[in-house]
């Protein structure tokens, strides 16, 4: 068999922009016609975008650019023969609209138009409410280029063997019909990264391989559309499911692989390799998967503000540890020049805070400014003490212990980050909440909520907490963060704790963050009950003695603070997915108003 060379475009579109993405398709076919590839194989939906969202129904003229940039990109097909995925219109009276389809052209020529069949209706996909589903056709599936017979799979349909999963979403297995009948596999994909979806992805495409003695071929989208992030991390196995090539991770390239030789293995993002077999448990050792976390939530920022026009971004500098991850993160992102962190003390904050968040600054070379609110604080709050006698008049009811003043101060706070980005162009103001405070509604609407972004809404406290030590030891200027921040227990400085006398603490108005992180892995990832969670053994108890009565009132009121939260999610800014699962509106949706017995 001759040697056959097939280029990975590893590329990074924009949703909905088709004369963005058509210009990408062409510069990178005019490099794979300089050298004379025999394939440059591109992402699925490229030309589109991923992902699609509900744009193809509103917008319907997307299908009309798409199928105008193939006829422009045709033209450039000259050497190398080219399969790009695409929106093909559905001319059929009867079904959907549209296919999630790749186009092959050869010569000038677009000699086929190869169709998905499983359409991923779960989690971020909602491919079913516009594709139709096509058949599987191995004289269509299959295409021959220099001697060589390569299976065209569709993303979603390489998700399907029987032998490999307990349980199947379909009745069919697209790879199934066509393996035994080529050489090589070729699956174009929009695959977003999640916690352990690396090593699921792996281990699919190891077992597909050797079950079949067969090549695989895996072309993977780059980048980060609203709240996905794509890793890309194209790859080859040979006959054997051995790895023989791979992609950068996060990084746009066109890769290169010798069917007979394969090419460079680029290495996974660190300690990824170490749970490629890992079982489905809880494990408090975030440490594998920090520079995954890292470069994702980078990519997500850089994208998000460089697609959409901003720039900037300001944010409140707490000298707690969410304000300070999310500082770090946009400065690798933006540039030191264009963050600007605001400490805004008010009479609660204590004198390490500011010091913590003005060193921090200064560590990161951000701009920073220090705005006393005490005066804003005292100004509203009298302004409402008169409002408030005068509500009274009608409604006699008031909260003995209300949360009023601590969220004057924390929506203080965001009228001045709104100001200031209103004021200066490109700015967008940052959200600063993080998963496990979202799960409890332990954070301020209009207040640490309010923002046009949310970096780390999707990762939980105790992995923030790995991520800060993380940083200060792999980034390039170390030890950024002061470990008096890492250190400090989690706190809004919004209250004063009356057992104490001292502000309070989040674990104790909530419960402590190792405990109530399982809790979260365990709705996610187990879908268990409080009854469920009784009767198993967290990590947290296995290192601290507590009793069935404070176990069961924690769990008791994890979930009665999740239904008062629900609807602060809905609220939240755009956040990347980085969990295994999340409660991000591109996946989850709980109706606000479900009264859920969540015991049995």
């Amino acid at each position: 068999m001759k040697n056959n060379t097939v280029i990975l475009a590893q590329l990074n579109p924009i949703s909905g922009d088709v004369e963005y993405n058509k210009n990408k398709a062409i510069e990178y076919i005019k490099k794979a016609n300089d050298i004379k590839a025999d394939l440059i194989v591109f992402p699925e939906l490229f030309l589109l975008g991923y992902p699609i969202g509900d744009i193809l129904e509103r917008y319907p003229l997307l299908a009309l650019q798409t199928k105008k940039a193939l006829d422009e990109i045709k033209e450039y097909v000259v050497d190398t023969n080219v399969l790009i995925g695409y929106v093909e219109k559905n001319e059929e009276k009867f079904g959907k609209p549209y296919y999630n389809s790749v186009a092959l052209i050869q010569n000038k020529t677009i000699t086929r138009s190869i169709r998905k069949t499983l359409l991923a209706n779960y989690a971020e996909h909602n491919d079913y409410r516009y594709f139709e589903s096509e058949k599987v056709s191995r004289d269509n599936r299959i295409i021959e280029i220099n001697k060589v017979k390569y299976g065209i799979i569709i993303c979603e349909d390489a998700w399907n063997d029987f032998d490999f999963f307990k349980r199947n979403l379909y009745k069919i297995d697209p790879i199934k019909e066509i393996a035994p009948y080529c050489d090589c596999i070729i699956c174009p994909s929009s695959s977003c990264t999640r916690a352990k979806k690396e090593q699921l992805k792996h281990n699919m495409m190891v077992h597909t391989a050797k079950k079949y003695n067969i090549k695989y071929i895996y072309v993977n989208q780059v980048g980060a559309n609203d709240e996905l992030v794509y890793d890309g991390l194209s790859r080859m196995y040979n006959e054997k499911g051995e790895l023989v090539a791979m992609a950068q991770a996060f990084k746009e390239e066109i890769f290169t692989v010798d069917l007979d030789r394969g090419g460079v293995i680029n290495p996974l993002p660190k300690g990824l390799e170490l749970t490629l077999n890992s079982q489905k448990e809880f494990s408090l050792d975030h440490k594998p998967d920090l520079e995954r976390t890292y470069k994702a939530i980078v990519l997500a920022i850089k994208d998000y503000f460089s697609k959409n026009g901003f720039k900037r971004a300001v944010l409140g500098l707490s000298g707690g540890l969410d304000s300070t991850i999310c500082a770090v993160l946009l400065t690798d992102a933006l540039g030191a020049q264009n963050v600007l962190g605001i400490s805004m003390p008010s009479k609660l904050t204590s004198k390490e805070s500011k010091s913590d968040a003005e060193i921090l600054a200064k560590n990161l070379g951000i701009n920073f400014l220090e705005i006393p609110i005490k005066d804003m604080h005292e100004l509203i709050s009298d302004k409402f003490s008169g409002v408030f006698q005068d509500v009274s008049k009608a409604w006699d009811d008031e909260y003995k212990n209300s949360f009023t003043q601590d969220n004057i101060q924390a929506r203080s706070r965001a009228m001045i980050l709104w100001g200031i980005a209103n004021e200066y162009p490109k700015t967008l103001p940052i959200a600063t909440s993080d998963k496990s405070e979202l799960y409890m509604g332990y954070a301020t609407i209009n207040g640490d909520m309010s923002g046009g972004y949310a970096p780390i809404a999707d990762v939980v406290k105790t992995k923030l907490f790995a991520l800060a030590k993380w940083m200060n030891e792999n980034r390039e200027k170390k030890n950024a963060i002061p470990i008096s921040i890492i250190n400090k227990p989690p706190g809004a400085e919004l209250a004063i704790n009356p057992k104490t006398g001292k502000t309070l603490l989040a674990e104790d108005a909530l419960m402590p963050y190792e405990f109530l992180d399982e809790v979260i892995w365990r709705i996610e990832n187990l879908n268990q009950s409080i009854d469920n969670m009784m009767q198993n053994e967290f990590l947290y108890e296995k290192k601290n003695n507590i009793n069935i009565e404070t176990k069961k009132m924690w769990l008791e009121k994890f979930f009665k603070r999740l239904n008062t939260a629900l609807y602060k999610w809905y609220i939240v800014p755009p956040s990347p997915v980085i969990d295994a699962r999340s409660i991000n509106k591109i996946e989850f949706k709980q109706p606000i108003v479900s009264n859920i017995n969540y015991s049995k």
